[in-house]
């Protein structure tokens, strides 16, 4: 197979929108996450007293009618309505205009998992109250496709309007499609990202008897410990990151403040196992992701690692890393984990990840992988531990790998 460089011109960011664990919005996010601030806790949303894992990352305070209309918001899944917060957020930090003229050519690509995790409530007045008790309104709630359509009705763009599911690597894949879309013309900007609110009494239950998230109920604040040799698990998040992704002629046109560029994606499949990671397969997505970018290992100033604090993914990872980048280069290049403040959200997680590889590339500093306290020879990368540090950041990777074996990574280029 012959892999070609085929970039046609230049795909630029311009506008951010994040809700999640640590912040509503971009700025919040950011000086949180420089800091080290801590998103974890006990779990308030549901009964968890009889589950195995008690803990989460959840959005506290959210106000869908902030954003929606009260009606629609009731019509919404917590998901949907996350995701469209947060891309009204990024439209408005990009001052991208939707009228007339320009609705045609701007269209939406989000990542999600939907609302399934959130069905049993339904089966159960189902068959404990009878049909007359469902909610009409189940599939425009819980579809996978709502959180795009959600988006794009109440802005009204008629541009391609699609949805992304590739388990974690979901919100990293979903920019390498959007990529694709503008440079075939199909759009002039789209609004792109991650939106996820998985937390439920059935993900937390399944989720942990399979041996995913951490137990460390008695201690929610160090309980995502990634690259940490006691670590014991991921913890569940939700929450949303949104982009504006544009044409650079297109944002130049309009006088668009560019945060960064969008130099290549790679993705890649383990072909291995369902859940145990494969570094070969993950290696071959940061490679892929490089020779796009047409940049080097010398020339990645900084990773944000997918990091997720579960024993195989930290080992597997710093393998991939070593390998895709060589080892002398590896050990020279820090990388740090955001899930170690806000956990994994999933679907989510690239793009909110992403979002926060842009704040470190503008501000020149990397944060933290915070309760990293006990070293793992295993995973013996510089991962900055606990204190974030200044860094001047050209260029940025941003890892993403699902669950099942899907890989992604983003090359990302400071304007």
């Amino acid at each position: 197979m012959t892999e070609k460089n085929f970039i046609k011109e230049k795909i630029v960011i311009t506008g951010i929108g994040t809700i999640n664990p640590i912040a509503s919005n971009p700025l919040d996010f950011w000086q949180n996450l420089s800091n080290g601030i801590n998103g974890i806790d006990a779990v308030s949303m549901f009964k968890k007293d009889d589950l195995p894992v008690k803990i989460a990352g959840e959005v506290k305070d959210f106000k869908p009618e902030d954003y929606l209309e009260k009606k629609v918001a009731r019509r919404t899944g917590r998901f949907a309505q996350l995701g469209f917060a947060a891309a009204s957020q990024a439209i408005k930090d990009s001052n991208l205009i939707i009228n007339e003229e320009t609705r045609d050519n701007i269209g939406v690509i989000i990542a999600t998992s939907g609302d399934a995790f959130n069905m049993g409530e339904e089966f159960d007045k189902l068959n404990m109250r009878g049909p007359s008790k469902v909610d009409p309104f189940i599939i425009t709630r819980m579809g996978q496709h709502m959180a795009a359509a959600r988006i794009g009705r109440e802005l009204g763009v008629r541009g391609p309007n699609t949805t992304i599911n590739t388990a974690c690597a979901s919100g990293t894949d979903v920019f390498g499609h959007a990529f694709n879309i503008i440079q075939n013309g199909q759009a002039d900007a789209l609004i792109v990202g991650g939106a996820e609110s998985m937390i439920s009494r059935l993900s937390l239950a399944s989720m942990g008897r399979l041996g995913a998230l951490s137990k460390n109920n008695s201690e929610p604040t160090k309980a995502s410990r990634p690259f940490d040799i006691t670590r014991d698990g991921f913890i569940l998040g939700e929450g949303a990151g949104i982009v504006i992704l544009e044409s650079e002629t297109y944002a130049k046109k309009r006088n668009a403040k560019i945060y960064a560029e969008l130099l290549g994606i790679g993705w890649s499949f383990d072909a291995t196992d369902d859940t145990a990671p494969d570094p070969e397969g993950q290696a071959l997505a940061i490679t892929r992701a490089m020779k796009q970018a047409n940049i080097n290992p010398l020339d990645v100033d900084y990773i944000n690692a997918h990091g997720t604090s579960t024993q195989f993914n930290d080992k597997t990872e710093t393998k991939a890393i070593k390998l895709a980048l060589g080892e002398e280069q590896a050990y020279k290049t820090p990388l740090s984990s955001t899930k170690s403040m806000i956990g994994h959200l999933a679907a989510a997680a690239g793009s909110v990840e992403i979002i926060a590889t842009l704040l470190s590339m503008q501000n020149n500093f990397i944060p933290p992988t915070i309760n990293y306290e006990k070293p793992d020879p295993e995973c013996d990368l510089d991962v900055v531990p606990v204190v974030g540090r200044e860094k001047k950041i050209r260029i940025a990777l941003s890892n993403s790998f699902g669950l099942g074996g899907q890989n992604a990574c983003l090359a990302l280029k400071k304007y």
